[in-house]
């Protein structure tokens, strides 16, 4: 059994801006079962986890990891539940994808122009974007934007639903951590694109990473 990690910070401490979010969810996935950061919504990159958890939150989360004594390797008993759990969730997806998420994921992401930090899309709500794909040797395979200034008044930006599998999932998983009015470059492994089939009709070729240039332009 793991030994028990030395309390780092107190009330005072916690409350004052000396512990920055980041801080606290480092410390919190670093010490804590796989199972109280899965309840706490504290799984995934810390970056990400720091975008949507409140300070107020993490703050109870590191309190409640004291109080349980819930550390990493105190719950063997809990993982194969949690196991179990995953495998009869695994039976009831009437999908022939496999959505397993094991491992990093599958894109990159560079931000080119931020957003406004506040309205991140959510799954299921629509959200509209200009876009041009290009292949690793810069061959372009797809864009909405159009030439012109006149054009691009008259034209309109894709849109779909996030997260619901409308578009490759290196778009939908990418989408969710910009803001609206963020330009992005998302580089994508052929896993998260069109795999090992590739999509011939728009010369996309078996295994490719693909590159896009996303703006975000509205979240509704």
């Amino acid at each position: 059994m793991a030994a028990e990690p030395t309390r780092e910070w107190g009330d005072e401490k916690l409350k004052s801006d000396d512990v920055p979010k980041k801080d606290l969810i480092k410390f919190i996935q670093d010490n804590a079962s796989h199972s109280f950061l899965a309840e706490q919504k504290l799984l995934g990159n810390i970056k990400n986890v720091a975008k949507t958890a409140k300070k107020e939150h993490l703050i109870v989360a590191y309190n409640q990891l004291f109080e349980s004594k819930r550390f990493k390797g105190t719950e063997v008993e809990e993982v194969t539940q949690e196991v179990k759990a995953v495998k009869i969730e695994e039976k009831l997806k009437e999908t022939k994808t496999d959505i397993v998420d094991e491992g990093p994921p599958k894109f990159t992401k560079t931000v080119l122009k931020k957003g406004d930090k506040s309205n991140f899309p959510k799954k299921g709500e629509t959200v509209s974007c200009w876009y041009t794909g290009t292949l690793e040797d810069g061959t372009v395979f797809d864009t909405n934007i159009p030439t012109g200034a006149r054009k691009k008044k008259q034209a309109k930006p894709l849109s779909f639903k996030v997260g619901m599998g409308k578009v490759i999932r290196g778009w939908d998983e990418g989408l969710l951590t910009m803001s609206k009015g963020e330009t992005a470059r998302l580089e994508i492994e052929s896993e998260w694109a069109y795999g090992k089939k590739g999509l011939p009709d728009s010369k996309i070729p078996p295994n490719a990473k693909l590159i896009f240039e996303v703006e975000l332009v509205s979240v509704d």
